[in-house]
């Protein structure tokens, strides 16, 4: 066991079994494991296959809830019933935790989160038959569609029945997600003292990868060539391939079980060839077939980690001067923005940034306000373009028309 996350009495901690494998689970003050948790988030990261980071994000909300639960002396029935008042703590209580949200209590958003979180939880405990199905009625309402319209009515005959959360915030319009600009990149580039860390920025930025599946490439992985068909790839022209491993080392592995092709530009060709260039003055870096690796400090060529380039970047940013710190995913969530405002289909944005939906897709897809003024402006010239009589009419009267009116308002 390693890397609490601590939150009241009880901890999200990382389970490491015999055989390497990992997850998160939730152990209490005397770091025994708290059972109906632990059997759920074991479940969760090996018989649903999830990820190991999906299993911390979710150990860490659970904890936090069954805190809530231990020092308060509710039981998990009592504790349903009275949701809302663990609501009213989470919307009053400022964050802990290090990062950007520390000082605040969180939004809708995340408070939402901790609440699916909790129902998976009730779920499952009730699956296993820890707990009486009647505690479900006090996390959902059951409603029917007999006030829908005709329209909206599935084909059948009968009522339709549907289950709700019973608590949910209700969220403002789901803001644009958090991207690095340009100027702050180039200023991480400028900031950057060795070629490794420039081509690893050229990589977020131009490829969208996420930090573990960066720093989980091996060289093997990497296709930079016009015809790979020697390596026993036929996909043309430069690439790498994405892939899911559970044994780095480093602990950085792609999120998705689903191998991906990601195309790869001359720019990222050129910064690669930098980088290969100052990799050989490491000579212990021969043997490690990670594309990204230790070059200037110990353990010398061994395989770099996520926080190694967290803290990293979290330097870069103050030697660049920069208003915020720029973290990994704000590169990533710059790519899928700009390839959206450049035209590219989304299902082709899903593919290349590797979301298992395409609704985690259409976040990038927001109207900004230039994007606005140009629909307007289309429509515009379109009737214009077709030269409808009447259309033509009424915009040269509007254009000489006196800018007082012309005596028909009040």
């Amino acid at each position: 066991m390693q890397n609490c996350l601590v939150s009241g009495g009880r901890r999200a901690f990382r389970i490491e079994l015999p055989d390497g494998r990992r997850y998160w689970s939730v152990i209490d003050e005397n770091y025994d494991a708290v059972e109906l948790a632990d059997r759920f988030l074991f479940d969760l990261r090996f018989g649903r296959d999830r990820a190991e980071s999906t299993t911390r994000v979710y150990a860490g909300e659970l904890a936090r809830f069954l805190a809530w639960c231990a020092t308060s002396g509710r039981s998990l029935e009592v504790a349903a019933q009275e949701l809302s008042r663990f609501v009213l703590l989470l919307r009053t209580t400022a964050t802990e935790r290090p990062g950007a949200g520390q000082g605040r209590s969180p939004g809708p958003g995340r408070i939402n989160h901790v609440l699916a979180v909790v129902r998976e939880f009730y779920k499952h405990s009730v699956a296993l038959g820890a707990i009486d199905a009647s505690v479900l009625a006090s996390l959902y309402e059951v409603a029917d569609d007999r006030f829908l319209p005709a329209e909206l009515r599935p084909e059948g005959s009968g009522l339709r029945y549907r289950a709700a959360p019973r608590h949910r915030l209700r969220a403002s319009r789901s803001a644009q997600p958090e991207a690095a600009s340009q100027a702050e990149w180039e200023a991480l580039l400028e900031a950057a003292t060795c070629w490794r860390d420039r081509f690893l920025l050229v990589v977020l930025w131009f490829l969208g990868l996420r930090i573990g599946e960066a720093l989980g490439l091996r060289r093997c992985d990497l296709h930079f060539v016009e015809h790979a068909t020697g390596m026993g790839c036929g996909v043309e022209g430069p690439h790498l391939h994405v892939v899911h491993r559970e044994d780095n080392p480093n602990h950085a592995s792609a999120k998705s079980r689903n191998e991906r092709v990601v195309p790869v530009g001359p720019i990222v060709l050129a910064y690669y060839d930098r980088y290969s260039h100052e990799r050989l003055s490491c000579p212990q870096a021969d043997g490690c077939d990670f594309v990204f690796v230790n070059l200037f400090h110990a353990p010398l060529g061994r395989p770099m980690s996520p926080s190694a380039f967290r803290q990293r970047l979290r330097s870069l940013s103050r030697r660049a001067g920069l208003a915020r710190p720029v973290h990994p995913h704000m590169l990533r969530h710059a790519t899928g923005t700009q390839m959206t405002e450049a035209g590219v289909a989304i299902d082709v944005v899903q593919a290349l940034l590797g979301h298992g939906s395409i609704t985690s897709t259409q976040i990038y897809v927001h109207p900004s306000a230039a994007r606005l003024r140009q629909a307007v402006e289309a429509v515009e010239a379109l009737s214009v373009t077709r030269n409808h009589s009447k259309t033509t009419e009424h915009v040269k009267k509007a254009r000489t028309a006196p800018t007082k009116g012309d005596g028909d308002g009040h």
